[in-house]
């Protein structure tokens, strides 16, 4: 899992050195972002995600873009130490082990969303597809119910595995074909 985390925060953290300052009012799709907002959503989860690693209070909210490449490396760091999966997460009630599949599936649909609405390259592959798409199919009807996710967007039966987890999240994996 590390391995994909890795992945999905570098990943990430590329697409987001690829956005132009013309680029940010762009939309995504993301329902209700435009690419500034989502940079500033994906650098305030980075900052929560790692505080819920180290069992701290999480930051509060803000939409500051500008230092994502650093809480992306601070998210992995905090991940990757030793024991950070173990038990449950005191912020959130819930195993830390679904807490750091949420920073997965966060990292790798969110660096999807501003890959389509800026024009890059983006690619997930087969492992961290099946691991989202199972995450995304387990927290979907939660997802929905907290407006976390839309509704879902019917994908082909031979679409992959990341394709059905962003089907699931709401996201059509054609937008901006």
């Amino acid at each position: 899992m590390n391995e994909m985390l890795s992945r999905a925060v570098t990943g990430a953290a590329a697409v987001a050195r690829g956005v132009r300052d013309d680029q940010l009012d762009l939309p995504t799709p993301c329902d209700g972002f435009d690419v500034r907002e989502l940079l500033g959503h994906l650098a305030w989860t980075a900052a929560m995600f790692e505080a819920l690693a180290r069992r701290e209070q999480p930051p509060p909210q803000d939409a500051d873009h500008a230092p994502f490449e650093e809480r992306a490396a601070a998210v992995l760091a905090a991940w990757s130490e030793p024991g950070v999966t173990e038990g449950t997460s005191p912020t959130l009630g819930m195993p830390m082990t679904v807490v750091r599949q949420m920073v997965l599936g966060d990292m790798a649909i969110h660096g999807w969303d501003l890959a389509r609405a800026t024009g890059q390259d983006y690619e997930v592959d087969a492992a961290t597809g099946e691991a989202v798409a199972a995450f995304v199919a387990g927290m979907a009807p939660r997802g929905r119910r907290m407006g976390v996710f839309g509704e879902e967007v019917p994908v082909a039966e031979d679409a992959s595995p990341f394709d059905r987890a962003l089907g699931l999240s709401g996201r059509d994996p054609a937008w901006g074909r």
